[in-house]
């Protein structure tokens, strides 16, 4: 009986001490990096800046791999299908957190099937009008907006984008009525704003912000909680009057559900000591990415907050997709 006993207890010893060592020796074959939209895009690009520098500082691929599809759900529900090992992570939008209530028919779970690991960036929109349009200030376009209802337009990159739903949200928190015209992306947008086809446009900063230095739209504010590092000069809808609005997209990685805890905090630790360098920092920069302090904790919470946050607005305006 002893002697059984100190069997077990040996075992058992053996296996508190296993999760520890393989997060000690993690990774010991490639990872894979899912981003859930195709290459060219913001995910894609921090993906392949973190995992270049992940690769350098830890001795393994990290490989990029675009599942597409879906509006990012493909991709989203291929990583929380994955073995929970630490060999594939998801490098995702802020759209993780709006597919619940955006998508009639889900196969994940943003919280219950997904380990959070770390925040990346949030990149803020630009409120861009034609230079014809009257309004100079933000307070003025929804003195305008209020002045005749449902009379002004708003580009945006199709039903349930980003900048889709942050018009809608302005509209909830301003009590204004604007009539949305959709297009197939920003960039076609864009084209009918420069235009004068359509006035107003919640634009990204990154691809806004050359045709605001170029005269070809007027910035009135930007939608991030600080400043834009790519147009400082121009304040945050908060500042212009709009109490509490912010409405960017912010970038997360996450690994399936079960994932070890040791494996989370390495991955979280690297990321950090990524982000802090300056070669790193010029890059986010570049990419107009504001950085994000904040661990697992930080990015659940954005998650669960941001799932709290989308749910209303959309189902108010009415948006289901399939």
């Amino acid at each position: 009986m002893t002697r059984t006993r100190s069997i077990v207890w040996a075992a058992a010893g053996l296996l508190a001490c296993l999760v520890p060592a393989q997060a000690q020796t993690w990774p010991t074959r490639s990872v894979k990096l899912v981003v859930p939209f195709p290459g060219g895009g913001s995910a894609d690009t921090l993906s392949r800046i973190i995992g270049q520098e992940l690769q350098e500082r830890l001795g393994q691929p990290f490989v990029v791999e675009n599942r597409t599809g879906a509006g990012g759900n493909i991709g989203t529900d291929a990583v929380a299908r994955a073995a929970p090992d630490g060999a594939t992570l998801l490098v995702t939008p802020s759209s993780i957190a709006i597919a619940p209530a955006l998508y009639a028919k889900l196969t994940f779970d943003p919280v219950k099937d997904f380990e959070p690991v770390t925040l990346v960036g949030s990149i803020p929109m630009v409120v861009v009008v034609h230079p014809s349009f009257p309004a100079k200030t933000l307070g003025e376009l929804i003195a305008a907006a209020k002045a005749k209802p449902g009379a002004v337009n708003y580009a945006s990159a199709g039903f349930g984008t980003t900048n889709h739903l942050a018009v809608e949200l302005f509209k909830a928190q301003t009590g204004i009525d604007l009539l949305h015209v959709p297009y197939r992306g920003n960039p076609l947008a864009m084209v009918d704003v420069l235009a004068g086809q359509v006035p107003v446009f919640f634009d990204f900063v990154l691809t806004g912000a050359p045709h605001v230095k170029g005269g070809g739209v007027r910035a009135l504010a930007t939608t991030g909680a600080q400043r834009s590092s790519v147009l400082p000069d121009v304040p945050t809808a908060i500042e212009a009057g709009v109490a509490g609005f912010e409405a960017s997209t912010w970038f997360g990685v996450y690994a399936p559900a079960g994932t070890p805890k040791e494996i989370i905090e390495k991955l979280n630790r690297e990321i950090a000591a990524i982000l802090a360098t300056p070669a790193v920092k010029a890059k986010l920069a570049g990419l107009g990415v504001e950085p994000m302090q904040g661990g697992p904790a930080a990015l659940g919470e954005l998650t669960r907050s941001d799932l709290a946050k989308w749910g209303p607005i959309i189902q108010k305006a009415g948006i289901k997709l399939e």
